[in-house]
């Protein structure tokens, strides 16, 4: 067999280096992680790498991209209003793995603890559904209030909490049976939710009430009640929605939607300690693994501001798509 032209040998080496440096790049960002931030109007999430914090690229996925959680198997799950499903992609192909229906106009969700079963607020028929993720099966629907949102489940996956922003009610349901408990009054239009690492307090954000409320698991009585002031800005225009709490309890950080501000709450003590200006309509809020950067996902400016937590200052701002929404990181 002929042996190959120096030219030709040069060419193949260099190839080969080339694609070694693509293989190593790769796994470096593989290994720093991303970011993936749903759109409503995109049609698509955007990725971020976590070492550089520059957009990498974007992945398609179904009509109006909305909540968008890790399941248990580490695949991105996305729940799309307009498509009235959800899409399930793998994060290392970045290709859908399969849809799954879930019923009209889906907003929210949240899983089992086992990830067997999808629990979605769909908002026009009032309904909160339990769907089979295996088959796409809806397994039960149940009545709540007027434009359900929020879906929060108990670490026991028990005990389901679903926020209606009309009624301004947070709904409690059995699991088991499907059957509304109890039903709490909250704050103004409700809308998100955490649990405590304990798993003692549900706070739940109030949007029209500039507030979050603090629900006793163990009673299901709000015990106290969180109000946010901004100098320069007007209640009204105080408008908070996401929340998250860190592993150990101590700190709550909350997006106050048109009031372009993140409050760092102390949760022991219930105060503000920090707030940081972020980009406009903070909507959505999430931490990454050691929990030193707080990413928060801005409605109205199309863009992610990355927040040093230790330094409670914003150290970039990302372009993403248009009307971003949700948010969650791989690492």
């Amino acid at each position: 067999m002929p042996r190959p032209s120096r030219p030709i040998l040069r060419t193949r080496l260099r190839a080969a280096a080339g694609a070694l440096a693509l293989a190593a790049a790769s796994q470096a960002v593989l290994a720093q992680g991303a970011a993936y931030v749903s759109s409503e109007k995109d049609s698509a999430l955007t990725v971020i790498d976590l070492g550089t914090l520059a957009v990498k690229g974007t992945i398609p996925t179904c009509k109006r991209a909305r909540h968008i959680q890790l399941t248990p198997e580490r695949q991105l799950m996305v729940a799309c209003t307009d498509s009235n499903e959800a899409d399930l992609i793998d994060p290392a192909s970045g290709k859908s793995v399969r849809r799954i229906p879930l019923g009209d106009e889906p907003e929210a969700f949240d899983l089992s603890p086992d990830g067997k079963v999808i629990y979605v607020s769909n908002e026009d028929a009032g309904e909160a559904s339990f769907i089979d993720a295996a088959s796409g099966k809806k397994l039960r629907s149940v009545k709540v209030g007027a434009e359900p949102e929020g879906v929060k489940v108990s670490a026991d996956g028990k005990t389901l909490y679903v926020t209606s922003e009309v009624a301004s009610l947070v709904h409690v349901i059995d699991t088991a049976s499907g059957k509304v408990t109890k039903n709490i009054r909250v704050g103004k239009r409700p809308r998100r939710m955490a649990i405590t690492p304990d798993g003692k307090e549900l706070w739940v954000t109030n949007e029209l009430g500039a507030s979050v409320s603090i629900v006793s698991t163990a009673t299901h009585e709000v015990i106290a009640t969180l109000k946010f002031e901004l100098k320069g800005a007007r209640a009204e225009d105080i408008t908070p929605v996401g929340i998250q709490i860190t592993k150990d309890g101590r700190r709550a950080f909350v997006g106050l939607g048109r009031a372009n501000h993140v409050a760092f709450v102390d949760v022991g003590s219930r105060k503000v300690a920090s707030l940081v200006l972020v980009g406009k309509r903070a909507w959505n809020v999430t931490l990454d693994k050691a929990e030193a950067r707080l990413y928060v996902v801005n409605g109205l400016s199309d863009d992610v501001t990355v927040v040093d937590v230790a330094l409670a200052k914003a150290i970039k701002s990302v372009p993403v798509g248009r009307v971003p929404y949700g948010l969650v990181i791989v690492e």
